[in-house]
């Protein structure tokens, strides 16, 4: 088969071919495979949201960023990545889980990764609340090892319990480090911010090596310099991008259970994403959109346009 024709089959359903309102809501409109086998990079839903601790509704968030993404293009004109020309990449439809019960979802979603990540494909997970990161680490540890971090968010998900939990959104991190999952020195912790439960909170980061910005440090400033920065720490770990929807300003991104004023930008969101390209990422997650507090769809919108972003910063896309 030519290269030009694998490109045509390769290619997510456009516009004109279907209207965009119509066909089944996959991600982008990508084919949807059983399995991971043959593909470089696969769109996967996480529908979680029972280790919530305030607003639930984020165990509908694949649903709604598939519903928006139909709004994407295949080719990325502000970096020139055309990640389909190069990549092939499907959506593999949802990781069942349990809703009755948090230990085995965590259980189920670990060897769900296991068979994608033994594939030797490189997963882009829509959440779902954050508790999914620690399964997906996991699972991507016993492939790669000890995994560098880029994590977006407003809290340091490094909490050791929560009403007496050991299990919860806000505590994936804690775990993983506990479990020796994580190159603590080569972890950054992008966005922090809002009040805590002690005045510490991020302090215990700091302490386990990681390099926290805090949100204030962001604040009408580029973060390419920063990403720059980023990069160096990393260097050739295999890195994994956790990005929390609540990252960003409510303003920006309203749909979320624990929404925090004085966020990043969409902007700012961006540049760290694109600023990631040349790393060897083995996945990524965008999490905790919750569509009942995203009444316009804005935040799935933003969701879905930060997916695609993701995609485009996977080791062997091609720029043209």
């Amino acid at each position: 088969m030519s290269s030009e024709r694998q490109r045509e089959l390769n290619q997510p359903l456009g516009g004109n071919a279907m209207p965009r309102f119509g066909g089944i809501a996959t991600m982008m409109r990508l084919p949807q495979a059983q399995t991971a086998a043959g593909l470089d990079v696969c769109f996967v839903g996480v529908p979680l949201d029972i280790g919530t601790s305030n607003r639930s509704g984020a165990r509908f968030g694949p649903r709604q960023i598939r519903c928006e993404s139909v709004l994407l293009r295949p080719y990325n004109l502000a970096t020139r990545a055309a990640p389909f020309d190069s990549l092939q990449v499907a959506d593999l439809g949802d990781v069942a889980t349990n809703p009755y019960d948090l230990k085995d979802s965590v259980r189920m979603i670990e060897e769900a990764y296991d068979e994608i990540v033994g594939a030797g494909c490189r997963p882009i997970t829509l959440g779902g609340d954050h508790t999914i990161a620690w399964p997906i680490l996991r699972a991507l540890k016993k492939r790669h090892g000890p995994l560098a971090v880029v994590h977006v968010d407003a809290h340091a998900d490094v909490n050791d319990t929560m009403n007496g939990e050991k299990i919860a959104h806000g505590t994936p991190f804690r775990r993983a480090i506990e479990e020796g999952l994580l190159q603590c020195d080569r972890m950054t912790q992008i966005g922090l911010r809002g009040t805590g439960y002690h005045a510490d909170d991020f302090d215990w980061c700091r302490r386990q090596g990681i390099t926290v910005v805090q949100a204030e440090a962001c604040w009408i400033r580029s973060l390419v310099p920063l990403m720059a920065e980023v990069r160096a720490r990393v260097g050739d770990a295999p890195v994994y991008l956790s990005f929390d929807i609540d990252g960003l300003d409510p303003a920006f991104a309203p749909g979320t259970g624990t929404p925090e004023i004085g966020g990043l930008s969409v902007y700012q969101g961006l540049e760290i994403i694109r600023g990631m390209r040349g790393l060897n990422v083995v996945g990524a997650d965008l999490v905790e959109v919750s569509p009942p507090y995203d009444t316009t769809g804005t935040t799935a919108l933003v969701g879905a346009n930060l997916a695609y972003e993701m995609l485009c910063v996977m080791p062997g896309v091609q720029f043209r």
